[in-house]
């Protein structure tokens, strides 16, 4: 792989304004541009290490959102699809007649001109973007990446890069992902979520189908070989020309089969076997260490490993660059220990995802407790997977469960976090119940004993909460 200087700045974002420019998919975009020379400037609701960071690369970000804000001089307005009608920022951009562009839209127009991997499915994206990113980088091909959250540090989501490869999350939520055109395309997980923008599986299926679409002829699709929704994907594809199709998994048929998973306290040891050297050959089996704990997250690490093999990048040197991923801020991130106590933070939110990161740590320390601090997050989501995220936490010794953290919904009649308490004590599960934050470091406290873990879990302000329960345990 040749490297190749990216592109220039494209036409209108020599000076654009980021409305919610703290966001993580909003930020990485921002970043990036700054990097490639664009004079960006943008608002976020508050102040941020994330805004700091791009105050670093020369951003003008301001805090709140305002008008005035505005530059005279910009050429269009960056939003996500968080940005409500009646945003002062944008409205200002529509009396000026500027174009408004959506964050995947100036995504894809940065991608332009380089090979892009794509990672989407519905969980599990921001990790296996993550692992990509750290282990190309760790070869030495200078990627180009955008993440949905940071890696170590407020900023590190993105990097404008120099070589020919730009991985990035592809995000199904609000069908942004049809935008992009990669030459790699990974699908690691398809379930019903986001119910405000899809109503029944067919709708999630015929997006992802155009998802799959969109990837260049001649170009691959990495799909799991073991989950349900993609391999009805698959299916759905069969006979697309154009479209090699390489899948993972544990099952027999995967292309890249995982045969053995082997944990190691908080890491992994993992061993596939992928493509024969020469033609009728046996495959070839390769074992390499995954820094993070849990089967999924090997999982994750196997779908990164077959799409850089796919990129044209040789698994001998890639297998171990994949150690070097070890994790990613809000990803089983150890947040302290105090008191003989750990506290771990999860961005997990989703049932499976709930249940994947419970089981994860409990493989990784078998004795002492597991205790969570959950959050849950959207109302239109608690409303129809309410009980199976009560389910998922029944798998925790204990649990506090706080209110609905709203992000862009308004409340729904009737949907509280009593739908999630209510089924997780039908499983037998001891529950507490935390309204206002406040209160919930002095809970924890009283419950906690040395040996325990506490994982605070959520999408929302939860992960808030670490500090203040170290703080209290170390008290």
């Amino acid at each position: 792989m040749t490297p190749a200087r990216p592109t220039a700045v494209p036409a209108p974002l020599e000076r654009p304004h980021f409305i919610g420019i703290g966001g993580a998919g909003m930020s990485g975009v921002a970043k990036i541009l700054a990097q490639r020379g664009a004079r960006v400037a943008g608002s976020d609701a508050k102040d941020s290490p994330t805004a700091s960071a791009l105050r670093t690369l020369g951003a003008t970000v301001h805090v709140g959102h305002d008008a005035g804000h505005l530059a005279p001089d910009a050429t269009c307005v960056v939003v996500s699809s968080a940005i409500r009608e009646d945003n002062p920022e944008l409205a200002e951009a529509a009396r000026r007649g500027l174009p408004a562009v959506h964050r995947s839209e100036a995504l894809a127009a940065l991608m332009e001109g380089q090979r892009a991997i794509a990672v989407a499915g519905t969980h599990g994206k921001t990790t296996t973007t993550s692992m990509l990113a750290v282990a190309l980088t760790g070869l030495g091909l200078a990627p180009a990446y955008a993440i949905g959250g940071d890696l170590d540090a407020p900023g590190s989501n993105a990097e404008a890069g120099s070589g020919d490869l730009f991985v990035a999350e592809a995000d199904e939520s609000d069908r942004s992902f049809h935008r992009y055109a990669p030459e790699v395309a990974i699908v690691l997980n398809v379930e019903l979520d986001h119910h405000a923008n899809y109503a029944s599986m067919d709708e999630i299926y015929d997006s992802f189908e155009t998802f799959v679409e969109r990837v260049v002829p001649g170009g691959t699709l990495v799909i799991n070989a073991d989950q349900e929704g993609a391999r009805k994907l698959t299916a759905r594809l069969a006979g697309r020309s154009g479209l090699r199709v390489v899948t993972y998994g544990e099952a027999a048929e995967a292309d890249v089969r995982v045969l053995a998973v082997r944990p190691r306290g908080l890491t992994s040891e993992v061993t596939v076997a992928h493509g024969p050297a020469a033609p009728g050959a046996a495959p070839r089996e390769l074992t390499f260490t995954v820094s993070v704990p849990g089967r999924h997250y090997a999982h994750n690490a196997v779908a990164a490993l077959a799409a850089g093999i796919a990129a044209g990048v040789p698994a001998e040197g890639l297998a171990p660059a994949l150690a070097g991923y070890t994790g990613a801020r809000r990803r089983l991130q150890l947040k302290g220990e105090a008191g003989g106590v750990r506290v771990i933070d999860s961005y997990a939110h989703h049932p499976t995802e709930m249940a994947a990161d419970l089981e994860a740590i409990r493989g990784g320390t078998p004795d002492g407790r597991l205790l969570v601090v959950f959050q849950p997050h959207l109302y239109s989501r608690t409303r129809e997977l309410g009980a199976e995220m009560g389910r998922a936490l029944a798998l925790a010794d204990a649990c506090v469960v706080l209110d609905i953290y709203p992000a862009r919904e308004d409340p729904i009649p009737g949907v509280t976090s009593e739908l999630i308490t209510d089924a997780a004590r039908a499983q037998g599960a001891e529950v507490h119940a935390g309204h206002g934050k406040e209160a919930v470091p002095g809970m924890v406290a009283g419950i906690a004993r040395p040996g325990d873990v506490v994982l605070t879990m959520g999408a929302g302000d939860v992960t808030d909460l670490g500090p203040a329960i170290l703080a209290r345990l170390g008290g």
